[in-house]
């Protein structure tokens, strides 16, 4: 196909076969890499049991260990096969009712994540952020960009439930608190979404952000309310109010991108039903740190008794249990 004569007169198709081809081809080389290193350590191991050599046994051992560790990567990118799992993803946090602890809460949510992109060395950009009362933020944006982000995080939309002993209460009592994370992709500029003029509520604000001495003292934050949608975005981080504008349309644009896709899937229903309340009955992960230890997805079932490893970033075992489950 690719030699044909006509194959980049469609040069938007042509780019999305090579790109298929070069995630086919890396699934491919990486298969055929793996066979050959299992073949030569179980050949080693046959060799060093026939011998006796213990050294060697328990070295084999450890480096199967590893293989299966690789073949599993490979299986998880199988999941991440379509064409947007590999964009860089948007996530807005909101906290839910309960002032202060939830906001608390959506500040760790965010924090959690942020420390999981570090790890894989991804780009973090903070879009917008409106700080909590006392503590935490009441909402935020980010922007994360790296390998396959979108496909990673997509499964974490949704209410996250916290159940700890409170720092905010002076009576020690242990308190439940609710926030969301909703995930969406980063779409690139030759994706076609027409907005309408007409359609856009074009707020403007100042910014109660990081900035210096430029922050309160002109309105350059910018908020933006698609009317028919009622998809509101928002950007702070730049001083420019047309800077900010500008990211704020590419936000839109890849939320209506998003809006359309989960209304095909037939699924747009309940992720808004699920968004009307930020509470009991539509958590998809409880944290638990009181009175026992235990992070659970109520989807996968998958639980880890270590939280506080699980809000250090430790997300991949997560992530991937949801992959396997949710997308098989």
């Amino acid at each position: 196909m690719i030699e044909k004569s006509d194959f980049w007169k469609d040069k938007k198709n042509a780019e999305k076969i090579l790109r298929e081809r070069t995630y086919l081809q890396k699934l491919l080389h990486s298969f055929e890499a793996i066979s050959k290193e299992s073949k030569d350590i179980f050949d080693i191991y046959d060799l060093a049991l026939e011998e006796n050599n213990i050294e060697i046994i328990k070295e084999a051992t450890k480096n199967i260990n590893s293989l299966f560790y690789k073949v599993k990567q490979i299986e998880i990118r199988c999941f991440l096969s379509n064409e947007n799992d590999t964009l860089d993803s948007y996530l807005e946090f909101h906290a839910g009712a309960g002032g202060t602890e939830s906001q608390d809460w959506a500040d760790m949510l965010r924090r959690m994540y942020m420390k999981w992109a570090n790890k894989k060395n991804c780009k973090i950009e903070i879009i917008s952020e409106h700080k909590g009362d006392e503590a935490g933020i009441k909402s935020s944006i980010i922007k994360i960009s790296g390998d396959y982000i979108n496909g990673l995080l997509k499964n974490e939309s949704g209410i996250h439930r916290l159940v700890r002993i409170s720092p905010f209460d002076s009576g020690s009592r242990r308190h439940t608190s609710f926030a969301s994370v909703w995930v969406y992709p980063v779409i690139s500029d030759d994706i076609d979404i027409e907005i309408l003029e007409k359609d856009l509520r074009i707020d403007t604000y100042r910014s109660s952000g990081a900035g210096g001495q430029h922050v309160n003292t002109t309105d350059s934050a910018v908020r933006i309310t698609h009317l028919p949608t009622k998809i509101v975005v928002q950007c702070q981080n730049e001083r420019s109010q047309h800077k900010n504008k500008e990211t704020c349309m590419k936000m839109l644009r890849a939320r209506l991108y998003n809006f359309e896709l989960k209304k095909k899937e037939k699924k747009n229903e309940n992720l808004e039903n699920s968004k009307s309340e930020i509470g009991w009955g539509h958590q998809i992960r409880s944290y638990v740190l009181h009175p026992y230890k235990m992070v659970k997805d109520n989807r996968t079932n998958f639980e880890s008794s270590n939280p506080e490893k699980i809000l250090e970033g430790d997300l991949d075992n997560f992530l991937e249990s949801s992959l396997y489950k949710l997308n098989a």
